[in-house]
This record gives C-alpha cells, sequence and structure tokens, in this order.
C-alpha cells in the first residue's frame, strides 16, 4: 500500500513535537508499505525552518509544502498559516503517484480539506483522524469568538466527518462526539508510546548534572506553553513549595505563552522553576529519567476531558510517576495503571499536596513509576497501536496488512 500522509505539524524522530506519526510510519514501512508525508517546513512548537524540501528518514519519505511562519502570533496570523499549508500541501500532493489511502489529521481542521480533495482525484481512500476537537477546544479557551468563523469551522468539521471513508480518534472521548455530527465508520488507534525508547532504571545522570539537578526532587513538564496547558497553576504551586529547596520544577517546551511565563516566575523570585527548550524525541528518554516525577496539566474545562495527551504515556514508558491535573479518560487510565496522583485541575494547592506526598515516599513514588510502565506496555505500546493502524488500511483498501 501507498500512504500519503498530510500534516502541517509533522515531526521527525529527530525534531522538536509529537512524533505519533512519525513512529507509526515507520511501523507501516518496516511491514514494507510506502508512507509519503506532506508536511511544513516551519517548526509548530519553535517556529525553525528546515531548507530540505524532500527528505528520507528511515524509509519514510518527507516533502515540505510552503509555510507562512506564524510562530506565536495572533489567530489571525495562525489561520493563514493554516491556509498557505492547505493549498501549498494541495499542489505537492499532485505530483505524488499511486496512492491508495490519503490521511489527513486535525488540528489544524483545514488540511483535511486537502486530504480529502486529493484523496477523490486520486480515486484513493480517505481517512480522516481527530486528535483533537477542533473547534470546540478553540471555542472552550476563547481562542475562537467571531460568530461567523464558528458556523462555519463546524460546517467544515460536520461535512469532513461524513465524507471520510474511515475516521480515526486518538481517545475514546472523541468518539460519540465524531459519530453525533456524521462519520460513519470510526476507529480507535489512542495516543500510546514506544517502550523500547525509555529506560525506567535510567536515573538521568547526564541531564540532571548538565541542568544543576543533582540533589533535586525533580517534577518535570515536557511540553507545549499554551493558553490550554495552564503552567501558571505550576508557577503558583513552585511558590508554594519555595521554601523547601528539594523541589525543583522543570518546565521543558516552547508555546506562545513561555515568554509571558518566565516573565512572570521572575516576577514571583522563583529560584526552584527552570525553562528548558523543547528538544528532539531522541532526547526526550534522559530527559523524563532526570525526573523523579512528570506532570500533565490542562486547563479545567469540561472539552478536555475527552483528550488523551500524548506525554502521559511517554512518562508512563518512562517509569515515572504521573502528577494529573487533568481530569476525565486520561484520569481513567493513569488510575487503572496505578501509576500517578490525581491533584484536582486548577488547583496549585492540591498540586503542591500531591508533590509532597510522592517525595515524602520515594519508594512508593518509584512503584508508581513501574506500574505505569507495565501497564503502557500491555495497553498502550506504540507497536500494537501501529498494527492495528495496518489492518485498518489493509480493511480500507482490501490489499495485504
Amino acid at each position: 500500500m501507498h500512504i500519503l500522509l498530510i500534516h502541517q505539524a509533522f515531526a521527525a524522530l529527530d525534531e522538536a513535537g509529537g512524533t505519533r506519526h512519525h513512529e507509526l510510519a515507520r511501523f507501516l514501512v518496516q511491514k514494507g508499505h510506502k508512507v509519503t508525508v506532506i508536511a511544513s517546513p516551519v517548526s509548530y512548537l519553535t517556529g525553525t525552518s528546515s531548507h530540505k524540501r524532500r527528505e528520507v528518514i528511515e524509509g519514510v519519505t518527507i516533502l515540505r509544502a510552503y509555510t507562512y511562519n506564524a510562530l506565536h502570533k495572533s489567530f489571525v496570523h495562525r489561520v493563514i498559516a493554516f491556509f498557505s499549508f492547505m493549498l501549498s500541501s494541495f499542489f505537492t500532493g499532485l505530483g505524488v503517484w499511486n496512492v491508495d489511502v490519503v490521511w489527513g489529521t486535525s488540528p489544524p481542521i483545514f488540511q483535511g480539506v486537502t486530504a480529502w480533495l486529493l484523496a477523490r482525484l486520486k480515486g484513493a481512500k480517505f481517512l480522516f483522524e481527530v486528535r483533537d476537537l477542533w473547534p470546540e477546544f478553540a471555542i472552550a479557551v476563547g481562542v475562537l469568538k467571531n460568530q461567523t468563523l464558528i458556523r462555519m469551522s463546524l460546517w467544515l468539521e460536520g461535512f469532513l466527518y461524513q465524507h471520510a471513508d474511515r475516521m480515526m480518534v486518538n481517545s475514546p472521548g472523541y468518539v460519540e462526539h465524531v459519530k453525533a455530527r456524521g462519520a460513519r465508520s470510526v476507529e480507535l488507534v489512542p495516543n500510546g508510546a514506544d517502550p523500547a525508547m525509555f529506560n525506567p532504571h535510567d536515573e538521568g545522570a547526564t541531564f540532571r548534572q548538565a541542568n544543576g539537578l543533582c540533589d533535586s526532587f525533580v517534577i518535570l513538564y515536557a511540553g507545549a506553553h499554551g493558553i490550554s496547558n495552564d503552567l501558571g497553576v505550576v508557577l503558583e504551586c513552585a511558590r508554594l513549595l519555595a521554601n523547601n529547596p528539594v523541589f525543583r520544577f522543570v518546565l521543558l517546551g516552547d508555546g506562545k505563552e513561555k515568554a509571558a511565563l518566565q516573565a512572570r516566575a521572575q516576577e514571583m523570585g522563583l529560584e526552584n522553576v527552570l525553562f528548558l527548550p523543547s528538544v528532539p524525541k531522541t532526547e526526550m528518554a534522559q530527559a523524563l529519567a532526570g525526573a523523579q516525577a512528570c506532570l500533565a496539566i490542562l486547563k479545567p474545562i469540561e472539552a478536555y476531558k475527552t483528550t488523551y495527551p500524548n506525554k502521559v504515556f511517554d512518562y508512563m514508558a518512562a517509569g515515572r510517576p504521573v502528577v494529573l491535573a487533568i481530569d476525565g479518560v486520561i484520569r481513567e487510565v493513569v488510575e487503572q495503571a496505578d501509576c500517578g496522583v490525581f491533584p484536582p485541575p486548577g488547583d496549585p494547592q492540591g498540586m503542591a499536596n500531591a508533590i509532597q506526598f510522592l517525595e515524602s515516599d520515594r519508594y512508593h513514588a518509584n512503584i508508581l513509576g513501574m506500574h505505569g510502565r507495565q501497564y503502557l506496555v500491555e495497553h498502550f505500546s506504540r507497536e500494537q497501536m501501529a498494527r492495528q493502524l495496518t489492518q485498518m488500511f489493509a480493511e480500507m483498501t482490501g490489499k495485504p496488512a
């Protein structure tokens, strides 16, 4: 089979960002299938640009289509970036031949239009993947307010759901949402992680020494620094624990809110908070190994109860206990795995109490971390997800898996 993936924010393993699609694509290639990815040359997290217009990484062909660089700019600029990629990826896709499945992924939802149109022109099947509920999340956090844009976005969402030959979601919390809006056939291929990328017994000495963390109990957050991530709560938690020098908070990543968070931390006089830039997935294992606990947080919004944040599965694969300030379906995973603690979202004192609990009994914290590792291996390994995806493509095309 030849699968064409349209994904503006695609990140290879040597780049910063979510690598779900590269990991799945590698597996497909190993099984003898051909995968072509059309991606942006502009990193969604860092804004850095790649000058390579075509490259092959572990058998996966990556084509870079022009994208307006709107890193950390206004919503209008981001929409321009989305539309620029939608158009350029379409023309790039016209030059890709003998395609069996065109795979579109949202967000941003606009690239789904490219994938649908290319699939129809090429006589290929159209797979549409939902990784976040857009525009619902954008409306919930107040990013999308214009009623005309909201109506247009909701129409586009329904159009793509109804015209997809198969829908794929990465969280069980999304299934009913997409079905209610016209999806005919929905497959859950959840987020997960490759346990082989992480060593739960590694203590991360290199990372800890490089960042002056050798004697600290490190609470690490790895991911986007955006409006949805509610990292101001983490700063308030750090303030509550500032009198105990053993606690160090490491916020690793980039995003629109990072500069404001750094300024706020400085104003608060927080010497127990360290901001670090994004790292590629190939370096993430060492960073997580250097932590005693790992943090996942989102704003306390009802819609976010539907999410399966990918970082939680990386934390579990690394064998680190999860401080989970997110309610809903991901809480069910952490509780079933018995791999972390749950401070109420939006509650700095509750988060501080949870972190103190883990630090007070480090042996128990380590046990929680190993529980998470084992549960991930059994239920959420990337290889299991890739097999499921391969079988789905085989069903769609009638070709061997």
